[in-house]
Parts: C-alpha cells; structure tokens; sequence
C-alpha cells in the first residue's frame, strides 16, 4: 500500500529544464524557423555569444555544442598539446578533465580545501613544486561556489601559465563583484539540461583575447579555409552551436538572474530547516563569494549517512546525488598523478546533492526538509 501511495507523489528533480513563463526562448526559436535559418550559423549564434559576452563583461564569446568543447577549444587556444601537463581538480565531472586526454595531453589532479571545495591554492603550490613544467590550469567553480581566484591567480602568474576557468556550474556567480568565468585567460559555460539556464545541449567560450575566439569559431566550424573549394590547413572540429539552440539560449538568458535569485531562496530554506540537525554542514560561503548555488549541497558526519538520506529521498519520488566522485578516484583516470591530502575523497564519501529545481515550490522544499528530518 505504502508503494502505491510513493507513485502517485510527483517527481521532485535534482535540476531541470526550466522555459521562461514569458515565452522568450519560442520567439527567437520561431524567429530561425522564419527565416529558414537551421543552421550552426545565424542571428541567434551571433546574438547569443554578444549577449552573454555583455552579460558577464568578457570581450568575446564563441557558441558551441557543449561545456566540454568549449574546454577542448580553451585548451587548443592555449597551445597545450601531445605529452603536457594541465593541472585540474579532482573534484569535478568527468568533463573537465577528458579534453585534457583529447588533446593527448597529461592531467595532474590537484585535491580541493574545505574553504571552498574548489581547488586548494596549497595543493596547486605543490604541483608546481613537482611539475614545474605545467603548460595548462583548469579551475572549476563547483556546485556555483567561487573558488579563491586571487590566491590560485597569484600562483599561476608566477608561473606564467595560462588559467582557463570551468564555470559550467556557476553562471551567474561573483568573485569580488566580477563574474567567474571572467578572471582567467579563458572562461566556459555549460547550457546542459540540468544547468541554471539551458539550450537543451550546449556551451560558450569567453575571453578577453578576441583573436583567439576568432581562431576558435574557425577551428569549431571545421577549419575550413577562406578558398571557393573546401580547404583545410589546420585539423577542424564540428562544435559550433546550432541556431535553433542557439534561440534557446537568448530567451533562457533574459530569465537568469531569476533563476540564480531562486537557487539562492533554495539554498537558504535548507540551511535554515536543515542546518542545526546534528552532524549536518552545508557548503561553504565566504565574503569575497556571492555563489548562484546551482546545487545545495551539505556534508554529513554524523550516525545519518549521505546514502540513507538519498534512500529515503528515493522511496518519495524525490531526486537526490552523491558529490562528485574525485578523478584521481575513477577508473579510466586511475593511472595519473594526485596532488593533496584527500580532502576531496572525504567531500565525496560524506557529501550529498539536494534537489534544487527553480520550479519547486515551498511545499516540495518542505517535502524535502520532512522526509530528512524524520532520520534524525
């Protein structure tokens, strides 16, 4: 009987897709369809990559197919090639750290720090201690939380290496009142379904450097030659975003600080229904950080165990994660080298992600907070 009763709960999500109430997106989408223009090209692309470069203060954007080439393509405009060593964090999506290995190049994961949960400025420090070589840096602002950008810009700097910042997770997020994605040589994007603002599928490059994002538009529309027949000098890549996606992306646009606005209401109903239970931490926050907590996460150390709360989060139809397993901790990543130790292994085991859909309601938030509470 109990069961029959959990089906008919509605599904509460983790992060999804969420249209503007205004219509947005379908009228530039409409607009492509008009004009016939359903093409990887068009006036939605251009608008896009002008809009979002305005909307975070970067110079130059290029529209792609996803979060992960516009990494391949950060990585590309940094030179880095056959045999390098790009440093990255270990505690992240598999996303960041595969174009490394596109590239043929070598990741080193660096551990995170319970400060930020983002990469440990003292962990980087050692690597280049042990690697002094680096061609690369990969920072990810995980969950929408701003990693320490002065203290790890500092160390690249003295390293004159190229910073190139994985922001799929915090658009939207300020460090020191300057948009992550923003502060490095290179920043990225992710329109995922499940990110704060969504093309369905897709990713943007900014940067600063305007002759770098002409090169990479250039290299994302498989490097064809200005020549009346098709051409190639350069090895090309099919990642430049569609137009019809690309419409989406603009409406999604005009919504986001109403959503970045509702991820924080989230965050702050669960660490006031849920912070003083014993054993219960949530993510960090500090004064330089202003996070669009793209996911509420809490650590629990206490006799309560990420795994119950998602088991009894499972039997009401609600969605819930684990944190990000390391990647000095997966399988196919086993083999490279790891710099820290272990706080991103502890994140992992004790760390769980709590839904955070837009959508919610306050009374599927309290369905939420209740069914945790009766654990305690």
């Amino acid at each position: 009987m109990a069961g029959s009763l959990t089906a008919t709960k509605e599904r509460i999500y983790l992060s999804s897709p969420h249209m503007s109430e205004e219509g947005y997106e379908q009228l530039y989408v409409q607009e492509a369809f008009d004009t016939n223009w359903i093409a990887p090209l068009g006036a939605n692309v251009d608008g896009f990559e002008r809009e979002l470069a305005e909307k975070v203060g970067s110079k130059a954007a290029a529209a792609l197919s996803s979060g992960t080439a516009a990494i391949h393509m950060a990585l590309r405009a940094a030179g880095v090639g056959k045999d390098d060593i790009v440093f990255c964090p270990t505690l992240t999506f598999s996303a960041t750290a595969n174009p490394i290995i596109y590239q043929n190049a070598i990741p080193v994961f660096i551990d995170s720090d319970y400060e930020t949960w983002n990469m440990s400025p003292k962990a980087l420090e050692d690597a280049f201690q042990k690697y002094p070589e680096v061609k690369a840096v990969i920072v990810v602002h995980l969950y929408g939380l701003s990693a320490d950008m002065d203290k790890i810009m500092d160390i690249c700097r003295k390293h004159d290496v190229v910073i190139i910042e994985d922001a799929a997770e915090s658009l939207g997020t300020y460090y020191k009142g300057k948009h992550t994605g923003t502060i490095g040589d290179y920043g990225i994007f992710s329109f995922n379904g499940n990110k704060i603002i969504t093309t369905s599928g897709g990713g943007m490059l900014v940067s600063d450097n305007e002759e770098r994002i002409v090169k990479v538009r250039f290299w994302a529309t498989q490097s064809r030659d200005q020549a009346r027949h098709y051409q190639h000098s350069e090895l090309g890549f099919n990642y430049r975003m569609s137009n019809v996606v690309a419409g989406i992306g603009r409406g999604q646009l005009k919504v986001l600080d109403q959503r970045v606005e509702k991820k924080r209401y989230i965050f702050e109903f669960y660490r006031r229904e849920l912070g003083l239970l014993d054993g219960v931490e949530f993510m960090p926050s500090n004064e330089w950080d202003k996070p669009n907590y793209w996911l509420s996460s809490m650590l629990l150390t206490g006799k309560v165990k990420p795994i119950d709360v998602m088991e009894a989060l499972e039997k009401e139809n609600i969605e819930s994660r684990p944190v990000w397993k390391p990647m000095h901790m997966q399988p196919f990543f086993k083999e490279y080298d790891f710099i820290g130790e272990g706080v991103s292994e502890k994140l992992f085991q004790n760390g769980i992600c709590l839904p955070s859909d837009t959508k919610m309601t306050d009374e599927d938030l309290e369905r939420v907070c209740s069914t945790i509470k009766e654990l305690w």
